[in-house]
């Protein structure tokens, strides 16, 4: 399959991000279905009170990884135990306060007594037993009958590595700044091909392999990009230099949101047909 120029796209990375605001992990395929992809974003980070725990304010939680199992996620740390969390099934309810959900499922204190030691300050584990429970926000691109689960605001984030060449010129030129990784944006594919930079912000549809991917909205950028993945600390990129480039409507933006339309295998090396 090639674009309309008949230049050859293929996706060159994949990754699956089990707990909210936590590492994931890169894989060579993924299921995929309405609700994105399986096990992505069903497991969230909560306070006493159920507000969600995000890397915006704990960048620590960026040090630790989730990985998923058949049914489970390991929780996985330099210099710790790692520890196999079961997807809790039947277990009790907690109240929490993000958008759309209600309440979720609480995990094994076990879970929560990992992840409070982990971070330094008192958190539990909590689960999302049927996705479908929550939608797309009709204000981030969401439709009847879009789910979601704990991500932000749509089931897939895609990013290009002609977006990112572009940033990390930028970064050269104006900052001397070495290249940032793409796993600072924490997309669920990568595009790669002969594109120009930031194309798919006009893509109305995505073919990839057989699965077709509806555009919901361009991304906007929070704080959770600027933090470095080896010291765990914020910075000011690429905050500074998206905002020279691509800051419209009071946001910067990098990569697109979308909702899977049809189900099916995401795999690396799928040929990628967009459409405007």
């Amino acid at each position: 399959m090639t674009t309309d120029t008949g230049t050859a796209l293929r996706v060159c990375a994949l990754a699956v991000r089990p707990v909210k605001s936590l590492r994931g992990v890169d894989v060579a395929s993924t299921s995929l279905d309405r609700l994105g992809p399986r096990g992505d974003r069903r497991w969230m980070v909560v306070d006493d009170d159920g507000d969600t725990v995000t890397a915006r304010e704990v960048p620590a939680m960026l040090g630790l990884t989730a990985t998923p199992l058949d049914g489970a996620i390991e929780l996985s740390a330099p210099g710790r135990a790692s520890l196999v969390v079961p997807e809790p099934h039947g277990g009790p309810r907690l109240d929490v306060t993000l958008s759309r959900v209600g309440w979720a499922t609480a995990c094994a204190p076990e879970a929560d007594a990992w992840l409070s030691e982990a971070l330094g300050r008192r958190v539990r584990l909590v689960w999302l037993d049927d996705p479908a429970r929550r939608s797309v926000s009709t204000d981030h691109g969401g439709r009847p009958g879009d789910a979601l689960s704990f991500a932000d605001a749509a089931p897939v984030l895609l990013t290009t590595t002609a977006s990112l060449a572009a940033l990390n010129t930028w970064l050269a030129d104006e900052r001397g700044h070495e290249p940032l990784p793409m796993e600072r944006f924490r997309p669920t594919l990568v595009v790669d091909g002969d594109l120009e930079p930031f194309v798919e912000d006009g893509w109305a549809r995505v073919q990839v392999g057989d699965v077709v991917l509806r555009f919901a909205e361009r991304c906007d950028r929070c704080v959770m990009t600027t933090v470095d993945l080896d010291t765990l600390r914020t910075t000011k990129e690429p905050t500074r230099t998206l905002a020279r480039h691509r800051r419209f409507e009071g946001k910067v933006w990098f990569g697109v949101r979308l909702v899977p339309e049809s189900a099916g295998v995401l795999t690396v090396g799928d040929p990628v047909v967009p459409r405007a």
